[in-house]
């Protein structure tokens, strides 16, 4: 019998946005998210479509439609999204795959960074919407 482990080789996000986690996790729970992902204090959601692995299988391009983050200190196991609605938080801090996704959207967003301030002269909306492509490649 033969074994070939053959990693991601790229990955390409289409969507980053910056949440407070309070909405974080609800569009998860309303989304149907069953979980959601821990990494170095920041909680991670990835909106992947079943036609995503089939494309990587196809391409070894992984596509991720949407990859929305918030700032989360201390990791725990379950949120508690309102009384009796919870989500599962995993913790893939050790993991190569989410640490790699995490250091290209911090750095992606690095630049973008504004103040709140220089946000409301700018914009007459109460969101920041960045849908810029990027790439990670292993």
């Amino acid at each position: 019998m033969e074994v070939e482990v053959a990693p991601t080789k790229k990955i390409v996000i289409f969507g980053v946005e910056k949440r407070k986690t309070e909405n974080l996790v609800w569009c998860a729970v309303t989304y149907g998210v069953n979980r959601l992902f821990w990494v170095d204090g920041y909680l991670l959601c990835l909106e992947v479509y079943e036609k995503s692995f089939e494309h990587e299988i196809k391409s070894n391009i992984f596509p991720i439609s949407q990859l929305c983050y918030a700032e989360f200190p201390n990791y725990i196991k379950i949120y508690e999204a309102e009384k009796g609605v919870q989500i599962p938080i995993v913790n893939a801090s050790d993991t190569k795959l989410y640490q790699t996704l995490l250091k290209a959207v911090l750095k992606h967003e690095k630049p973008n960074l504004v103040s709140t301030s220089e946000k409301r002269k700018n914009c007459n909306c109460s969101c920041s919407v960045n849908t810029k492509r990027f790439r990670i490649v292993y």
